[in-house]
């Protein structure tokens, strides 16, 4: 049984959900995400996603009208598997059709692009063998990546801000996307450790530390399922 916690970024809602892997998706319409699909390669027992995302996905996977079969989405930062700041991390972002033709792939990446639902959809030539949708938020701190953050900040972002500092030992008292006072504490105790402005906000200094740090190097005694 799986944990889902999935953000509104239209009103602000956290909501979460108990599902089976074999169950669909929150927010998934016509069956065409399971959660064990969602999950991927993820040992993790609590996933989480926008439903925004899940919107985006249902949007082209009904103007396809075919399925799509896809391999990578979810991740824990310290499980690994792509860049500092992933959007897979933040589960917004879908990686699909490694076992169509090229053919194939040229379509679901012109219906992604054309439909204007995705934040990012990555260019053929930098994923010749699969396509990447991405439905990211905000405005990145970095030129790429994760949105700034500070007390009040909700939402994948803080979800994996959280996950990062509970797993080098910076308590925020929880894992729920929701940026309340031991999340400050716990960053302000993070940047003053590692040399960087003390001010209690995740900006792209603190970001790039904390992924750099975190990425890969597995789960921790201190990390919060």
């Amino acid at each position: 049984m799986a944990k889902i916690i999935v953000y509104n970024t239209s009103n602000g809602v956290l909501e979460t959900f108990w599902r089976e892997e074999s169950e669909n998706m929150p927010y998934n319409t016509g069956g065409t995400m399971k959660v064990r699909e969602f999950r991927g390669s993820s040992n993790s027992p609590t996933l989480w996603t926008t439903r925004q995302a899940m919107q985006s996905w249902n949007s082209t996977r009904s103007a396809y009208n075919a399925p799509i079969p896809f391999r990578y989405a979810f991740k824990r930062i310290w499980e690994g598997g792509h860049g500092l700041m992933s959007q897979h991390y933040a589960g917004v972002s879908f990686d699909v059709g490694q076992s169509l033709t090229s053919a194939q792939r040229q379509r679901i990446h012109t219906i992604a692009t054309d439909l204007g639902v995705w934040g990012y959809v990555e260019p053929l030539s930098l994923t010749p063998t699969w396509v990447h949708m991405d439905r990211r938020y905000g405005t990145p701190a970095c030129s790429t990546g994760y949105t700034t953050l500070r007390r009040g900040s909700k939402g994948v972002y803080v979800l994996v801000m959280q996950d990062c500092l509970n797993t080098l030992g910076y308590s925020t008292a929880g894992l729920d996307g929701i940026f309340g006072a031991a999340s400050e504490t716990a960053v302000k105790n993070f940047q003053g450790d590692y040399g960087l402005t003390r001010d209690g906000i995740c900006g792209c200094a603190t970001w790039n530390k904390l992924t750099s740090l975190v990425k890969g190097n597995g789960k921790t005694s201190t990390t919060i399922n």
